[in-house]
């Protein structure tokens, strides 16, 4: 990939969707880890043992505890929002003259900027299936909730890979070829 300044647009947008991202992925490792419903359900259970409070069942616990981290999944959905909209910008800004999309399809293209073109594609398109799952889990058709949100929940496995990606990718840039690739996304002004 060729050395480029990024206009204030391009990194603009582009730091709002990475913190949108990194939003969403926190409350997912809330969801799965401190914030699980069978974890909190057993604090509830054992704090009530303790205090010889009257006790609840597994399933009652489990109730109490979806109700107690409802507020935190809420932020989910709300980052999704912003994501989409964040999504639907990015799609329409090349037609403004800002962040051209790159094609992997065009010739000539050495094998490490076509192999770079391909993830962004996939990522785009896997970032697309993601929203328009969430989307339909929201307000979609109720018999459809169940499918959709198998196929969004491995959203995760395809973005933790592309961020994987994108900070090696990065880094390796910055210490080789792209000297001072990394201050260009943060200020817009090689260091």
């Amino acid at each position: 990939m060729e050395n480029r300044n990024y206009s204030k647009v391009y990194r603009t947008l582009h730091w709002l969707i990475a913190i949108t991202f990194i939003l969403l992925l926190l409350t997912i490792f809330l969801r799965k880890t401190w914030m699980e419903k069978n974890h909190v359900a057993g604090i509830i259970q054992a704090f009530l043992a303790e205090n010889g409070s009257v006790a609840l069942s597994n399933d009652e616990a489990i109730v109490l505890a979806k109700k107690i981290r409802k507020p935190m999944w809420n932020w989910h959905i709300y980052f999704g929002y912003v994501l989409t909209g964040l999504y639907c910008i990015r799609l329409a800004v090349p037609f403004f003259g800002e962040m051209k999309f790159a094609s992997p399809f065009k010739a000539g293209l050495a094998a490490k900027t076509k192999f770079q073109y391909w993830i962004y594609l996939v990522f785009y398109v896997c970032t697309a299936i993601s929203l328009i799952t969430g989307l339909i889990i929201k307000f979609g058709p109720k018999n459809y909730k169940k499918p959709m949100e198998e196929i969004h929940e491995l959203s995760i496995y395809y973005l933790v890979g592309f961020i994987i990606l994108h900070f090696g990718g990065v880094l390796i840039a910055e210490f080789t070829n792209q000297k001072g690739l990394i201050s260009r996304i943060i200020s817009g002004v090689k260091k």
